[in-house]
């Protein structure tokens, strides 16, 4: 099996990039009319700043706003006001969804396309796939596509605007690089690209993973002061590009596979891609019987960030029932799903079982956390002290 290693043609980040749009696309010699598919906050905040810098650049455009969800009936629609527009290139401007739907819809038509994510809540920028859901949110399918994005514009300054849950919601996704890659690379499976992995994309998920723990806390710190520092710079590029060009070229494994089963279960839906993969990496650790030492330094990142860890913070209450549970655990094992990219069987008991040791786990953890608080409030207490 040949090693296959992928990436965007070209990856551009800094404070007020978008500025740059225009002459970003005539250099790589992209060709107009362009569609720009964005989100309404995308719209709102970089309408002016399109018009201006792809102005400049003579480059025609219209603008279409997303609705909703990445389904087949929204890139069905997105492809016809393409087609009518006769667009060259197609730019996805917003979140994981509108950036997946500009990517179909070019693959369809064969059209260059430009990922522009205003949020870094998911390694979906870099990629040459997009996550397909029923119009009720429901993962579908993946799709795979020929090449990767012939640019990603990523404006540090419209990121460090964005609600902190998104960027926390990228961490989830950007988590599960590292565990998945891995796995992937030491069963010799493919990965998305249907080869096998390369040094270099194991070490970039390695040095993604080593980020979020060293960057995240300071990352999310400055996002809530709207400052662009190094910690955000580099939190940013692992949950975009690190996780994007870890997680293709190595590969997927438990962890996406759990989210597409957690997505059955109607009480996850209000809940984002990257939370319910930071889950599912949980679960992947205890199907894996990784050492306890391992899920104590998950778990302890996954609480330091605001990531949900328990049955509760996911959606699915305290205690559910075995039919939910079952539900998730059989959408997690369909065929063909990228569990079976760990190396042993994964039957849908196992899951189930993983499931209900993670949670376990998980609430073991906040109930150590809340027994050392208690125990440190009361010896405050006892010397006269406060915090």
């Amino acid at each position: 099996m040949l090693s296959v290693f992928c990436a965007p043609a070209r990856y551009t980040q800094g404070r007020n990039a978008t500025a740059s749009l225009g002459q970003e696309i005539v250099n790589l010699g992209l060709r107009g009319p362009a569609l720009i598919i964005a989100g309404n906050s995308a719209v709102t905040q970089l309408s002016e700043i399109w018009r201006i810098s792809l102005g400049e650049a003579g480059i025609d455009y219209s603008t279409l706003r997303f609705i909703g969800e990445c389904s087949s009936s929204e890139i069905e629609r997105c492809k016809t006001a393409a087609n009518e527009m006769k667009a060259g290139t197609i730019i996805g401007a917003g979140g994981g969804k509108v950036l997946d739907t500009a990517r179909a819809v070019a693959s369809d038509l064969n059209l260059a396309v430009v990922n522009c994510p205003t949020i870094a809540s998911s390694d979906a920028p870099c990629s040459a796939l997009s996550v397909v859901y029923t119009d009720e949110g429901v993962f579908q399918e993946y799709r795979i596509y020929r090449r990767n994005p012939d640019l990603v514009l990523v404006d540090t300054e419209v990121i460090s605007r964005s609600p902190a849950r998104m960027l926390v919601a990228g961490m989830g996704d950007a988590l599960a690089t590292w565990w998945e890659a891995k796995v992937c690379a030491d069963a010799g499976v493919k990965n998305m690209r249907g080869g096998a992995s390369t040094q270099s994309a194991l070490a970039l998920a390695e040095l993604c993973y080593n980020t979020l723990l060293k960057d995240g806390v300071n990352a999310i710190e400055a996002l809530r002061r709207q400052e662009v520092t190094p910690a955000l710079d580099r939190l940013i590029e692992a949950n975009t590009l690190l996780s994007g060009l870890g997680f293709e070229s190595s590969g997927l494994a438990a962890a996406h596979a759990v989210h597409n089963g957690l997505t059955a279960a109607s009480g996850t839906h209000a809940f984002m891609h990257g939370e319910k993969v930071a889950f599912g990496v949980l679960v992947q650790l205890m199907l894996e019987s990784k050492p306890e030492s391992v899920l104590e330094q998950v778990l302890a990142f996954s609480k330091s960030v605001g990531l949900p860890i328990t049955f509760e913070e996911i959606g699915l209450g305290r205690n559910p029932s075995s039919d939910t549970l079952e539900q998730i655990a059989r959408r997690s094992t369909a065929p063909g799903e990228t569990i079976h990219n760990e190396p042993f069987e994964v039957r849908p008991e196992f899951v189930i079982e993983a499931l209900r040791a993670a949670n376990s786990a998980s609430r073991e953890q906040c109930r150590r956390t809340f027994r050392t608080r208690l125990i440190y409030s009361s010896t405050c207490r006892t010397f006269g002290t406060s915090r």
